[in-house]
């Protein structure tokens, strides 16, 4: 049934009362108003379409204006293969030069110490560290239950050097990371050894922000530190000049849209140094031959590690992007995205069911105590039942309200947010010669168990609005007195 006048209006009321609520608590709010310009001239789309993003950890949005900078110098330019010297090739090699330098600037880092390694993404730089890092079997991998399954991925080739691998675990229902134990193994490692530890700046599960303070730590007890900020950089500032971590991963297109193709490995040159890598390609290389065997030159810094040609035409939309982003200002969304989220978090703590019982279990800090705007969560029926996870984006879906399920590549979070035992999660790898998916792990634990090893999860970013938290609440109030069992399409 349409909507009438009256509900329309209703409807229209209760949106600026809970505007005029909101800007009242949270004043700083204010300062932020040039991302709405920003948002109605450069991704007007949005409003146009009526959708509302709530996925930003997942992937950022694009402005209107990049797209017309990247096609406008792309239009009017010649551009060639970079490994030449004619002047198409220099053309093509002075716009990547301008993205690195464009990327160092923008995370104050400075060009002596660190250099800049394109990859195609968060999980390549990742790769580059695992495949090249000097695993030994006196060396060790520390590593945090809150990772991207691309983080956890690198124990692999941990393990095949022979180095220990040694998991440090969240704790519930915060799903923070007990600092004690960190400073244990960073302490406890005998020195002298190759030794990589490797954390999130920024959960993509929980939204938690991990001390930066463990970088210097770390690498005062001879470590070496691997910082994933994937879903840190797009809302906060990672400033390189203060926060030296040995290696920085991190996708463009999670910070501003496009390209997607896109990402990179910050990296002390002196930590970029001391990898060695198991193979050599075309453009890593100063000379090779093949007349003896091992008569190779790998090329130093940043080329050694770009395998081919990297991406000359798709790099100059980071260097707009990066401008975008600073034109917009980091700061300020950041300041608008803490708000928006502290008001979800409040707003999704008071729903209850007309019988007293919460409509909503968060996972993670329910304050935005050392937090992002990243937040994962159930919805619960009168009875406490879980309500469909994947139903729940579906019916989303049908409002244009893009959230995500599943387990969002973080599967030491999920399990511990869930109560997952290692006896459980055993059932989903017993027969190792039979391929099981996320999906066929979640049915089987959720019938041996009842529980139910799936999450909700939104995110803010760039252009998030007060209007976007607002109908993601109101969507969510519509399932107050519904019984689970009856939203199943």
């Amino acid at each position: 049934m349409p909507p009438t006048s009256s509900s329309i209006r209703f409807q229209s009321e209760r949106y600026a009362e809970a505007l005029a609520s909101f800007t009242s608590a949270h004043p700083d709010y204010s300062a932020t108003a040039h991302i709405d310009t920003c948002r109605a001239r450069d991704y007007g789309r949005l409003d146009v379409q009526g959708h509302t993003y709530l996925d930003y950890t997942g992937g950022g949005l694009y402005g209107e204006s990049q797209i017309r900078a990247h096609h406008d110098l792309l239009a009017t330019g010649v551009f060639g293969n970079p490994h030449s010297h004619n002047p198409t090739s220099l053309a093509a090699t002075e716009l990547v030069e301008e993205a690195r330098a464009a990327v160092l600037d923008f995370f104050h880092a400075s060009p002596d110490d660190y250099d800049v390694v394109f990859t195609l993404n968060a999980s390549g730089a990742l790769k580059l560290i695992g495949e090249a890092f000097p695993f030994a079997a006196d060396g060790t991998y520390l590593l945090s239950f809150d990772n991207h399954n691309s983080v956890n991925g690198v124990r692999e080739y941990a393990r095949r050097g022979g180095a220990q691998v040694i998991y440090v675990p969240v704790r519930d229902p915060d799903l923070r990371l007990d600092e004690r134990l960190i400073r244990h193994h960073l302490q406890a490692a005998a020195r002298g050894h190759a030794r990589l530890f490797a954390y999130p700046a920024q959960s993509n599960f929980s939204g938690v922000q991990h001390p930066l303070e463990w970088v210097a730590l770390a690498r005062a007890e001879g470590w070496q530190v691997l910082l994933d900020a994937a879903a840190f950089a797009p809302t906060n500032r990672l400033d390189l000049a203060e926060v030296q971590p040995d290696f920085v991963a991190l996708s463009f297109y999670k910070m501003f849209g496009y390209p997607t193709g896109a990402g990179a490995l910050l990296a002390r040159r002196e930590a970029l140094a001391s990898l060695r890598r198991p193979w050599f390609s075309g453009g890593t290389i100063t000379l090779a031959s093949v007349q003896g065997a091992g008569w190779h030159h790998l090329a130093p810094g940043h080329a050694g590690f770009e395998d081919g040609t990297v991406d000359y035409l798709g790099l100059p939309a980071v260097t707009i992007g990066l401008r975008h982003l600073a034109d917009v200002s980091l700061d300020a969304v950041h300041t608008r995205v803490a708000a928006l989220a502290a008001w979800l978090l409040g707003e999704m703590s008071m729903l209850r069911h007309s019988n007293g019982a919460p409509m909503v279990r968060l996972f993670g800090p329910k304050t935005m105590d050392r937090r992002g705007a990243t937040i994962a969560f159930y919805l619960l029926d009168p009875s406490s039942a879980v309500y469909d996870v994947q139903r729940v984006e579906e019916l989303a879906g049908l409002e244009r309200i893009s959230i995500r399920t599943g387990c969002f590549c973080n599967p030491g979070d999920g399990e511990v947010a869930h109560g997952i035992s290692r006896d459980e999660m055993a059932e989903c790898f017993a027969e190792p010669e039979i391929p099981v998916t996320l999906l066929d792990c979640q049915r089987l634990i959720q019938d041996a168990t009842g529980k139910v090893p799936n999450t909700i999860r939104i995110s803010l970013g760039l252009v998030s609005n007060f209007a976007d938290v607002w109908r993601f609440m109101a969507f969510a109030e519509g399932f107050r007195d519904r019984d689970a069992a009856g939203i199943t399409g």
